[in-house]
């Protein structure tokens, strides 16, 4: 258990690099109602730019879409980001081995947790919410990507290993 704890910062930032990656790079919002198949990019959902993709009978296209962005998945960019930041200043923050730091490095690594937690929790608003902005009638046929889901529960797992060095103290005592 203690080799874990070393390497627990390590591991939050690698789970929400991964996040990261996934909400940039993977399809937020996903449409499919059996003979159209259509999905907003990750970006489109975060910084409200980028391209809607239509697919009907083999015969694909691409959309240009300047909608209104989904204000919970910028927030959750924005968490995850700081977070994974917040992680690595956790790490080198103790290898400076001042004594001042050391507590700092506590309350910046229990910051870290609060933000991985909820960053990855609002990913899984973003379909309600993105369809309130950009005025969708129905949610019949709409769903959320699965790049995005995994983004979600990673998140919230490396909010679980920047936890693990807090939850061995409380043990402890």
């Amino acid at each position: 258990m203690k080799n874990v704890l070393k390497f627990s910062g390590a591991i939050a930032f690698v789970l929400g690099l991964v996040a990261f990656i996934l909400m940039m790079a993977t399809n937020s919002v996903v449409y499919n109602d059996g003979t159209i198949t259509g999905w907003y990019s990750g970006v489109s959902a975060i910084f409200a730019g980028g391209s809607y993709k239509i697919g009907v009978g083999g015969i694909s296209g691409v959309v240009d879409f300047d909608g209104t962005l989904a204000w919970n998945a910028l927030l959750a960019w924005i968490f995850i980001l700081v977070a994974m930041i917040i992680v690595c200043l956790g790490v080198v923050l103790p290898l400076l081995k001042v004594k001042a730091l050391d507590k700092f490095s506590g309350i910046l690594n229990l910051v870290a947790i609060g933000l991985f937690v909820v960053g990855g929790v609002l990913l899984f608003f973003t379909l309600p919410v993105f369809g309130e902005a950009n005025n969708f009638t129905s949610y019949d046929y709409f769903g959320l990507g699965a790049g995005w889901i995994i983004a979600g529960i990673l998140s919230i797992i490396a909010g679980g290993a920047a936890a693990l060095p807090v939850i061995s103290q409380i043990i402890k005592k």
